[in-house]
């Protein structure tokens, strides 16, 4: 009854001839609701960024120090060109822990040529096992447990931070007993749509648990650029909670152990982290496989806020094509679809400020829809691909 109500109240905004219930009725009803819905939705989830002040993270004076921990299956070609980066950052104290797991080509070498410089750089190696296949959670374990810091940082052999200023600006945020760092982990600018795809997909993606953590309900990170300390680690006993899955070292650790108390974010553009985006649709597809296996062990508020989310994203657009399809409701149709274009343009375009995402927002419309289409490929594929290593 609802819905006819409100299809009968917005449709008659537009058509007067309103005077009986039909499918194209309905449809507008539906539609509407959609379009309130996903309005709602951009200044819930997504318009906290555009007006989050950065000078908020005061100025840590004490400068503690950090462990940064990196861990790296077969990449040497990666190390050899982003470890660098993290070495040299410009920050009085900190250590850079490299976790060698399991390598066959390179990488221990690489490692090991770059300690005879760098005084602060530590290697772990894990031995492959015949019997026994390791996780990436046991690699960062195994990391954490080599540090002697208790402020700590992760981000990925592939990644590389956006200057050297990266590390002050993610330390900064472990003040007022604030235990975990949240960072965004872009993917570098390239050529090609699917690039901006894979962009678009990590913005939209960093936007939500970004602004989450700014009303004090965080529920996930990205390893790409995360911290936390290593007493909570131990609070939390670790991994133990899901340490049966075999990603989430990132999103569901932060899932399980944030509170409105002990998250901070870090948004400067120096905080920024990068990584290389896959080249081809099938490498990316199986890097989603993976990272979509945690989301149903997000606690049940966190799945229904996502969930409704795309539930209305699906249903604005179904409706909307319909709706295309009968004379009466085709302008009032076009007249919702500029309403969203115009909302999610301007908020977008703040949040890709804050970001340095400044060129995203132009079609985030067609990415939205490709993604919306792409998603349930990935999440039936994933029910199929079994994936038994963490790197894929």
């Amino acid at each position: 009854m609802f819905i006819i109500a409100f299809a009968r109240y917005f449709y008659s905004m537009f058509f007067l001839d309103f005077n009986h219930i039909g499918l194209p009725e309905l449809l507008a009803g539906v539609f509407a609701l959609s379009l309130v819905g996903v309005i709602i939705r951009y200044f819930i989830n997504i318009y906290p960024i555009s007006y989050f002040k950065s000078d908020t993270i005061e100025e840590n004076k004490t400068m503690q120090p950090v462990s940064i921990i990196i861990c790296a299956r077969n990449e040497e070609d990666n190390l050899t060109e982003f470890l660098p980066k993290i070495l040299t950052q410009n920050y009085p104290e900190f250590e850079v822990i490299v976790v060698n797991d399991c390598s066959y080509d390179n990488t221990e070498n690489v490692i090991d040529e770059y300690a005879k410089i760098f005084d602060n750089l530590k290697k772990v190696t894990i031995k492959e096992d015949d019997y026994y296949k390791t996780s990436k959670k046991f690699a960062i374990m195994v990391g954490i447990k080599g540090t002697k810091y208790n402020n700590l940082l992760f981000t990925d052999a592939d990644c590389f931070p956006a200057n050297e200023f990266w590390l002050q600006e993610m330390a900064k945020a472990f003040i007022n007993k604030k235990e975990i760092v949240l960072g965004y982990g872009a993917y570098k600018k390239d050529s090609g749509f699917l690039n901006t795809l894979i962009r678009f997909d990590s913005f939209v993606i960093a936007l939500n648990y970004l602004s989450a953590a700014i009303k004090g309900k965080a529920y996930m990170g990205v390893g790409r650029n995360l911290g936390y300390t290593k007493d909570l680690f131990y609070k939390q006993k670790g991994f133990s909670k899901h340490y049966h899955i075999q990603s989430g070292d990132d999103d569901l650790f932060v899932n399980y152990a944030s509170n409105s108390e002990n998250t901070n974010i870090s948004m400067a553009f120096n905080a920024i982290t990068y990584s290389i985006a896959k080249k081809t649709f099938s490498d990316w597809k199986r890097q989603k496989e993976r990272h979509l296996t945690t989301a149903p062990f997000y606690n049940l508020s966190n799945k229904l806020k996502i969930g409704i989310g795309f539930l209305f994203q699906y249903l604005f657009y179904i409706s909307f094509f319909a709706l295309l399809f009968f004379k009466a409701t085709f302008i009032f149709a076009l007249i919702g679809f500029f309403i969203k274009l115009t909302f999610q343009s301007i908020i977008f375009q703040k949040a890709g400020k804050k970001l340095n995402e400044k060129d995203l927002w132009q079609l985030a419309f067609v990415y939205e829809f490709v993604l919306l289409i792409i998603y349930p490929v990935f999440h039936l594929s994933k029910l199929l691909h079994k994936s038994n290593k963490w790197k894929s």
